[in-house]
Order: structure tokens, then sequence, then C-alpha cells
């Protein structure tokens, strides 16, 4: 077992009466974490933890075997890309990574070289002479993430990094998250969408107002959810007919038409569906226009781990005993 790289004992953070995270324990080790939550559960409070952005307002954090805040030397050894941009418009691609390059110290030769190969990896080499003005929103993302990987660090630290990202751009940025984790770096990646973690890494923190709801496997993480009735919503032409076709499979449990075009089926076996459902309407010659699940990402679960710590699901579990 490797020595984690990150370890949160039992830390907060609040911002006057509000809190920001609560009694936060986790430890990470090398390879990709995804930090998942939705909006408002601590996630970006976490990462601005990390790289000393914040000062704990109670608890312990090391990160690389040092603590954090007011550690000039330790942010040398960390690269962070951030939500939101924040970036020069009036710079070249080119420029902006090798100024970057440039703050965590390299010479200016150094600096230029590795900042054409950190953009060459990330995919911008053609567009490297251009304005980060004139970059579309995924290209921005990734010259972010080549600046966060110019200076070779060894925790790197991206927070919703596929935001905005056309699809293009969302292939190359989770092979990439991928490689890095594979080469032996330590990677955090935040999101509150499921599938997009799933894509990078099996290995996850789930948060939820400030607190750690569960660690570890996503599989597991997968099976809560499909412990619960797993919806996917179908658009497409003769939505009745291929809704007569779906109920005859014993791992559909039940099929609604919530609105003109589209129908929505239930089942406790999501993975045997998805493949239903496109070979049932090809053998019918039906036309999906789109294939989507609401519950494809972590609000079945939010819903679930939630609902057995409210009031109500302790009073719930209490009559079942």
């Amino acid at each position: 077992m490797s020595e984690p790289r990150v370890v949160a004992d039992r830390v907060s953070k609040w911002y006057g009466k509000v809190v920001g995270i609560n009694d936060f324990t986790v430890s990470i080790g090398p390879g990709v974490t995804g930090l998942l939550g939705p909006n408002g559960a601590g996630k970006s409070t976490f990462i601005k933890l990390l790289v000393g952005a914040l000062r704990p307002s109670k608890g312990e954090l090391q990160v690389l075997g040092e603590r954090v805040w007011g550690n000039r030397h330790l942010l040398g050894r960390i690269g962070y890309c951030p939500e939101h941009d924040g970036i020069y418009e009036d710079l070249t691609g080119a420029e902006f990574v090798t100024f970057m390059a440039r703050l965590a110290g390299m010479s200016a030769e150094d600096a230029a070289r590795r900042a054409d190969e950190a953009l060459e990896r990330l995919g911008l080499a053609k567009a490297k002479d251009r304005l980060l003005g004139q970059y579309s929103k995924g290209m921005r993302q990734r010259a972010k993430l080549a600046q966060a990987l110019v200076h070779d660090p060894e925790l790197l630290l991206f927070d919703e990094p596929l935001t905005g990202c056309d699809p293009l751009a969302r292939v190359q940025i989770t092979q990439f998250i991928k490689d890095v984790g594979q080469a032996g770096k330590t990677v955090i990646v935040s999101s509150h969408i499921l599938h997009e973690i799933e894509s990078m890494t099996s290995e996850i923190v789930l948060l939820y107002k400030g607190q750690v709801l569960a660690e570890g496997n996503i599989y597991r993480i997968r099976e809560m959810i499909d412990e619960h009735p797993h919806q996917i919503r179908i658009e497409c032409d003769r939505r009745r007919e291929l809704g007569q076709k779906l109920v005859l499979s014993q791992d559909v449990r039940a099929i609604e038409f919530p609105d003109e075009g589209a129908l929505v089926l239930e089942t406790h076996n999501p993975d045997a569906c998805y493949p239903l459902i496109p070979r049932a309407a090809l053998e019918s010659g039906i036309k999906i226009r789109s294939l989507t699940s609401p519950d494809n990402n972590l609000q079945a679960v939010f819903e679930y781990l939630t609902r057995e710590r409210s009031p109500e699901g302790v009073a719930r579990q209490g009559r079942a005993a």
C-alpha cells in the first residue's frame, strides 16, 4: 500500500455562519480520485484548502507529508486547475503557460520548452500562438490543465475540468487525467456528474453538505443507486410502440409517458436495459433521438443517503426495527 498523499483529519472550514466543510476526514493515495457532490457540497472549498488558498477553521490537513497553510515551498509540488477561468485573455496560450512555468521557478528557456510540451499534450499545439480570448471554453480548460501540469507537480487538483467542454475536448481531457494518474501522480478531480468521474477512475469521495457520505470504489456507489428504481428517458418516434416492446422485458419495472415524444422506464437493472433499448428500436425501425438517464448522476444516491440520515429516515428505521 502506498503512503497517502493527502490526509484530512476532522477538518472544518466555515465562512462566518456558513459551513463549507464540516468534520472532514479522508485519506487519498496515488492515482486518480474523484471528488463527487452537488453544487454547494464543499468540493471547491476542500480543493482550495489543499492549495493553501484557504486556512482550515479546525482540524489537521497534510499534503505530501507537509502542512499546507503558509507553506510556499509546498506549492511548487502542486498543480491546480480552478473551475473558473481567471486567465489573461490578451496572452497567447504559449505565453500564458510559459508565464505560469516561470512563476514556478523555471528558467526562461525551460519554461518555453515545457510550455510547448504541455500544450501539445493537451492538443493545443496548433493554437498555442492564438490569444486566449479567442479560445473556446474547451480550449481554455485545456490551457488551464497545461499550466497545472507544466512544472511536473506531484499532486494535481482539477476542479470541474469538463465544464463547458465539447465532446472531443471531454475525451481528450478524460484520457489526459487517466494517463497522469497511471504515471504515478496523485490526481483529485471534482465533478457533480457520476459518469464523468466513472470514465476516469473507480475511486471516489462522495460529499454532501460539507461532509463525507461515502468513499472508496465507485461500483459500490453504483450498486446503491441500482437498489432503487433507475430511470431512463427515451425520446423517439412511435414511443408507445417502443414502450410495448420494452415492457415485455423482466428488467423493466414500469413505463411512463411524461410528455410528447418521450417515454421513461424504471428498472432495477440499468446495465441490462441500456443495450435492450436500441436493439428493440432497431427491430421495429424506430428512430431514437436521445437516450438519457435522470439517475445517471449522484442525485439518487444523495437522496438515499440523506434520507437515511434525516429525522424521518431515522424514525422509519426505528419503526422497522
